[in-house]
């Protein structure tokens, strides 16, 4: 009997992302360097713990603004060249911050400026990139993929950490941030290079806001989704507070050096790549919830560690540790917020997800970085560590989702509805209503499954739903639902998946036998020019 099972490198076979796993290490090793630079850099230009930790904040922080847009964005126009320009811009930014830095006219104004300057860019980039994997490989990849993306990351931060500080103690903190603006351009000739095969659509693109409604929708009405966003928020809102208040540690506690610095986070680079190693065999053996738990409360531990321990050799292993943990997270949330949602909202739907972890890192960061300033280092990461500690056993009960991919193909199997020719398909509100026939027996089961409905069509793009009953004929119940336009229930169409399949069985299992179920559709008046 063959194992059936992916390898962790299988996905490497797709050129396209195997080119762009390749250069997006190459632009990490870039990223990480420039943490390195900017932390060490904010510690020389100001002693105060607030804001050394704004550092992360500024990074973090665009995601509230731009991260559902930016999903938007994805889901709508070529992720190609919305890519490119991004690209573009980050390595524009990167270049003003080395020439401020390398001159000697950066401030702390000016170094938060750009940092929140990347952050933007980031913000932008993130949502189409995290969608572009089932692009690139096949369904039974994709969770490799994922993994394996997490895996070039933490890569990168094995090695950019560490070159970063020798480079920022031998020349300055300006070349990290020169070496950061030279490797985006590594994507940028892949993207250059890809020849992206584009379906042609059968309907117009969503407008902008339209689909920021959307998508806001259905992150509103989706059950699998939020469960991942709840135990990310738990999670990341105090885990930040290891990565917030490090550079501190070294310099004032330590009286390290920034090569110090670098290799505290190189040992966290390296302690992510071999979790990520050992993660394939531990999904065999530990179910992704206990996954979860077991790695966040082993980082509460890690932020116990730095709390107490100001020996660098004893924090090295700790921060290896921490690696490992993380990784573990990470990859296992991502893996579950890939997986949870079909192909038609899925770079808004992880806009949201890459929201609350950025959220939670930039007020986390904000919240640790204030008692540090007012109380002490140590008394915030105990606090941290037992929030952290906390939330995960709080949120124990909120079940990740495990989606097959099949489960999320479009079943297309709602019949085409007409339009009669006075009507614009632009035209709306659209009322759908189905007339059910349901026997006095069967009613409080038939409600029970309706329920599932109303998230069902929500998701995929109702504004409101209901379910009444006849006053003269108790056997007649009517299922309605409202959405924005014609165009737009046309779209609800190609959104229902196989998996949804399942609900509306559920529901037309009650139907009385013989009976057909009575589906009408109503336009408001406006009517073409």
């Amino acid at each position: 009997m063959t194992n059936s099972s992916p390898s962790p490198w299988s996905p490497l076979r797709h050129s396209t992302f195997r080119w762009l796993w390749l250069a997006s290490i190459a632009s990490n090793i870039g990223t990480w360097m420039h943490e390195v630079g900017a932390g060490w850099l904010m510690t020389s230009l100001s002693a105060s713990p607030l804001h050394v930790a704004m550092i992360q904040v500024a990074a973090s922080l665009p995601m509230f603004f731009l991260a559902l847009p930016a999903g938007a964005l994805a889901d709508i126009v070529d992720k190609r060249r919305y890519l490119l320009v991004v690209q573009l811009w980050m390595s524009a930014v990167a270049v003003v911050l080395a020439l401020l830095s390398l001159s000697g006219a950066i401030t702390v104004s000016l170094l938060l400026l750009l940092t929140l300057g990347l952050g933007v860019g980031t913000a932008l980039m993130m949502p189409a990139w995290s969608a572009l994997s089932p692009e690139l490989v096949d369904k039974a990849d994709l969770p490799s993929a994922v993994a394996l993306s997490s895996v070039g990351i933490n890569l990168s931060r094995a090695i950019g950490p560490a070159l970063a500080g020798v480079l920022v103690s031998l020349v300055g903190p300006w070349l990290t941030f020169a070496i950061n603006a030279v490797s985006f351009f590594g994507v940028i000739l892949v993207l250059l290079l890809w020849k992206r095969e584009v379906a042609e659509p059968l309907l117009p693109a969503e407008r902008f806001l339209g689909a920021i409604r959307t998508g806001a929708r259905f992150a509103r009405s989706s059950r699998p989704l939020q469960a991942v966003l709840v135990r990310a928020l738990a999670f990341f809102l105090c885990a930040s507070a290891g990565m917030a208040l490090l550079p501190l540690i070294v310099r004032t506690e330590l009286q390290g050096t920034a090569a110090d610095f670098g290799l505290l986070l190189a040992s966290v680079g390296i302690g992510a790549v071999c979790g990520a190693m050992l993660l394939p065999r531990l999904r065999e053996r530990v179910q992704r919830d206990y996954l979860v738990a077991g790695a966040s409360l082993l980082y509460a531990a890690v932020l116990l560690g730095l709390a107490f321990l100001r020996n660098f050799h004893l924090l090295m292993p700790v921060m290896f540790v921490s690696g490992a943990a993380w990784i573990a997270v990470l990859s296992s949330l991502q893996v579950s917020a890939q997986t949870s949602v079909p192909a038609w909202v899925r770079a808004r739907a992880l806009s949201v997800y890459i929201l609350i972890f950025f959220g939670g890192m930039a007020a986390g960061g904000l919240l640790w970085g204030s008692i540090a300033s007012h109380a002490s280092i140590s008394l915030a990461l105990i606090l941290a560590a037992a929030g952290l500690a906390a939330g995960t056993l709080a949120t124990l009960k909120v079940k990740l989702p495990a989606t097959e991919a099949e489960d999320l193909a479009p079943s297309l199997h709602w019949p085409a509805p007409l339009l009669s020719a006075e009507l614009d398909q632009e035209g709306g509100p659209v009322m759908v209503t189905l007339e059910y026939d349901i026997a006095p027996e069967k009613v409080a089961a038939f409600k029970a499954a309706a329920l599932e409905l109303e998230h069902m069509r929500k998701r995929n793009g109702a504004l409101s739903w209901g379910l009444m009953q006849n006053s003269s004929n108790p056997r007649l119940w009517l299922e309605f639902f409202f959405e924005e336009s014609w165009l737009e229930h046309l779209r609800h169409h190609g959104r229902v998946t196989r998996g949804e399949l399942r609900i509306e069985a559920s529901v037309r299992q009650f139907q009385t036998e013989g009976v057909e179920i009575r589906i009408c559709h109503y336009v408001g008046g406006m009517k073409k020019t």
